[in-house]
């Protein structure tokens, strides 16, 4: 059972120290608006991978590619912005530390920013993941075990204020994905406790500052 860090939104400071070793994690996962030096010290610290999508206060990371080790935007040679061995899962299904995880980053459009969508681009852009996620179960079987979003579904633990409502669209989404754990930040808990809630049998959880979750694989969940 994989233990996970999941982290978003703010800066934990003993997490910046050697205090974070304490932590026996499996992968480190990220739901955005976090310096991406503070990831690539939790990765290189705990000597493990490190999951992220973009949240509306991160750069702008459509558009870059790795091949062949070579980093190039829009087709041309660019320098990489995002962190150093970081998994970019926006709009993707990555598989990793034996998990299978669908990333979708962003939050409401709200003003100009980068990483911000209407309802309808967001919309489009899980449908696009989703496609992801149905093509790799039906050539291995496996589910998606994490949704990783950085903004949460709408009246699912969001805020009414225009940055902070949640998208309508991440229900179909769950519906669609049936995860058993969905993470995000952006709703920032002022001191106050944002309890987990439900989608179906999809357990939502804030993991703004830090979370440590165990994790059960599709892989465990479907054994004899």
């Amino acid at each position: 059972m994989p233990k996970v860090l999941a982290v978003a939104d703010e800066v934990v400071e003993q997490l910046w120290t050697d205090q974070v070793r304490k932590h026996d994690v499996d992968l480190i996962v990220a739901a955005g608006d976090l310096p991406f030096d503070y990831l690539e010290y939790l990765s290189t610290a705990l000597d493990k991978p490190c999951v992220f999508v973009p949240g509306n206060h991160d750069t702008d990371l459509t558009g870059y590619a790795n091949v062949r080790g070579l980093w190039t935007r829009d087709g041309m040679p660019s320098r990489w912005p995002g962190p150093t061995g970081g998994m970019n899962a926006d709009q993707r299904v990555v598989d990793v530390a034996g998990l299978r995880i669908a990333g979708l980053g962003g939050s409401i459009r709200y003003n100009e920013g980068p990483n911000q969508w209407t309802e309808r681009q967001q919309s489009r852009r899980s449908r696009r993941m989703i496609r992801q996620a149905s093509w790799r179960k039906l050539r291995d079987g496996r589910g998606v075990d994490v949704l990783l979003t950085h903004s949460p579904p709408r009246d699912c633990g969001d805020e009414e204020d225009a940055p902070h409502r949640g998208f309508a669209c991440l229900h179909s989404t769950v519906r669609r994905l049936r995860p058993p754990l969905m993470l995000h930040g952006h709703i920032h808990p002022h001191g106050e406790r944002k309890p987990d809630r439900h989608l179906g049998d999809t357990r939502v959880v804030n993991v703004v500052g830090y979370k440590v979750l165990d994790i059960p694989s599709s892989e465990v969940r479907d054994a004899p």
